[in-house]
Formats: C-alpha cells, sequence, structure tokens
C-alpha cells in the first residue's frame, strides 16, 4: 500500500480520528481530532495549552484510529507530531485545507488566535482494515 491508498480509504471512513499521546507520567490520553492532509503532512487545530499538545511537547510519537465502519473497516496511523503556532503557519493553513469553519473554535482567525495553533504529523507507519481483518489488511511504512 502507498500513502495516498491510505488517504484514500480513511477520507472514506470518518472526518474524525482519534489521536493518542503520552503524557508526562507515561499515562495514555486519547481524543478526537479532525484532522486533514496536506501533502503527505496530517493537520488539525488544536488549542496550544491542550493536554494533547502539552503530551506532544514532552513525547512527539502519537497514534491515531478511525472509527470501524458498520462493515468493519477500520485504519490506523502511527507518527511523530509536532505543534505549530507561528501567524505564517496558520495563514497558510486556515482557508482551504480543511472542511469546517475555524472561525467556531478561534473567532479571531489566523492573525488574532493567541493559544491557537496547529498539530503536523508525520506519518511513519500505517494499517487498513476491512471488515476487522476477514478481507484481509494492507500496511503501509514509510
Amino acid at each position: 500500500m502507498e500513502i495516498n491508498q491510505f488517504k484514500e480509504f480513511v477520507a472514506a471512513l470518518s472526518p474524525l480520528a482519534h489521536i493518542a499521546t503520552v503524557g508526562p507520567e507515561g499515562e495514555p490520553d486519547v481524543v478526537p481530532v479532525h484532522p486533514c492532509w496536506e501533502g503527505d503532512t496530517l493537520w488539525f487545530m488544536s488549542g496550544t495549552n491542550s493536554v494533547k499538545a502539552r503530551n506532544v511537547a514532552g513525547n512527539n510519537q502519537v497514534a491515531l484510529h478511525w472509527q470501524v465502519t458498520e462493515s468493519g473497516d477500520g485504519a490506523e496511523l502511527w507518527g511523530t507530531a509536532e505543534v505549530f503556532s507561528d501567524v505564517e503557519t496558520k495563514r497558510r493553513l486556515w482557508d482551504g485545507l480543511f472542511d469546517y469553519d475555524l472561525s467556531q473554535f478561534a473567532p479571531g482567525g489566523p492573525d488574532d488566535s493567541e493559544g491557537t495553533g496547529f498539530v503536523a504529523i508525520t506519518p511513519t507507519r500505517a494499517l487498513t482494515i476491512k471488515k476487522y481483518g476477514v478481507d484481509g489488511m494492507e500496511r503501509w511504512k514509510a
């Protein structure tokens, strides 16, 4: 499987995924996010002081899981994450990348949204599962 095949597969599953991060005490934390692809980088909006952003700052290894469909199709992705809060990155990502209005969460837009940033995930490996594995699994590795 190629990364583009993975991106097409998850697009058919759900716009939401759950990201797993690890806190400073070694405790896992899992929360839903609404990620979108820019090339081969997966991005999502986040508060810069959120638990997930703080966890990424201390341990950049993350995993994502897309909700399994009624037919049993699902996907997982592992990678390294980095939080960006600079205005240049916010301006670049603000319009056109995400399929929802970011101003719902940061009304000040990219120039007046202190405390808002974006998390970039560079994928290192991925897995697609069809029909709970009965119809096979495909793997991708960077």
